[in-house]
């Protein structure tokens, strides 16, 4: 196969281009600083004209491009930005595709399980409602530019979770408190995190990828989600550290501001990847006990 992928430069777009490649496939990465082979340059959102000709006869297009949600306070002008990276960037994809003579046939784009906003302990399939909150207009914004290729192409919406990996993503910032034996649950602890190993991550893209039933909104977490006081626990055991230092909601506050620690903290998603288990998606690591011991073991 031939792979465009969009955004294969971060944490997640460089597992999948690894592995990927590793399976004998061609991939191809837009970006912005195009210097090694299979790079090709990622102009802005608004300039997608040279991408017609990359996508022309792909495969498959992975979108997995945008800044990272927690990186920084959301002030207004950092959620323009967010916004930006995400919505416009798709856009430019998406037309991109329309525009092709031979349209790649997967069009496998990003989203993230904050579309459904908070519930408390309602489990959520992909058939649930949205949220009203920032982070949830930010992913129905996402996910309406990547069905602007519906009809042309099969188009994917990864709702992903939180991405355990050792070296990548929100686990490092998580685990550092237990380094220093000061970690413990955030807030009341009893928010749900739904979660996912790195490794079936990047397996259940591949699965999207190569398996033609799969389409519209896809929960990309393990089928087991957890509240945060149990996975802190887990944490806690693979690391080999105590967890008695539960973390108040207003040092979040302070430190983050309301709106994000709020959003991305001391709320959380239950959700299931329902269409991944009725497919037959077969999990390494379903439950967060032996994810976490693998990563640190």
């Amino acid at each position: 196969m031939r792979i465009v992928v969009a955004g294969g430069s971060g944490f997640l777009g460089s597992a999948l281009v690894g592995a990927c490649r590793a399976d004998g496939h061609e991939v191809n990465v837009l970006s912005r600083r195009a210097s090694r082979p299979g790079e090709v340059q990622w102009l802005s959102p608004s300039s997608g004209s040279n991408w017609t000709g990359v996508l022309e006869r792909a495969d498959a297009v992975v979108n997995l491009a945008g800044e990272g949600i927690a990186d920084s306070r959301w002030t207004e002008t950092r959620k323009r930005a967010l916004i930006e990276s995400r919505v416009a960037a798709t856009r430019a994809l998406a037309d991109a595709i329309r525009a092709c003579a031979h349209p790649p046939p997967a069009f496998i784009s990003g989203s993230a399980v904050g579309f459904y906003g908070t519930h408390g302990d309602e489990v959520l399939t992909e058939e649930a409602s949205s949220g009203s909150d920032f982070l949830a207009a930010i992913c129905r914004g996402w996910e309406q530019e990547a069905q602007r290729a519906v009809g042309v192409t099969r188009v994917v919406l990864l709702r992903t979770g939180l991405v355990l990996a050792r070296d990548g993503g929100v686990l490092p910032r998580m685990a550092l408190p237990f380094r220093f034996f000061v970690g413990g649950r955030v807030g009341s602890g009893r928010q749900y995190m739904s979660w996912i190993h790195l490794s079936d991550w990047v397996g259940m893209v591949r699965w999207a990828l190569t398996n033609a039933v799969v389409s519209g909104p896809l929960n990309v977490t393990a089928p087991t989600p957890v509240t945060n006081a149990a996975f802190t626990r887990e944490l806690a055991g693979a690391m080999r550290r105590p967890a008695i230092f539960p973390v108040p909601p207003f040092a979040l506050r302070i430190a983050l501001g309301r709106e994000l620690a709020d959003t991305a903290l001391l709320n959380g998603q239950r959700a299931i990847p329902a269409k991944a288990q009725q497919l037959g998606y077969q999990f390494s690591f379903p439950t967060v006990g032996p994810a976490l011991r693998d990563i640190y073991s």
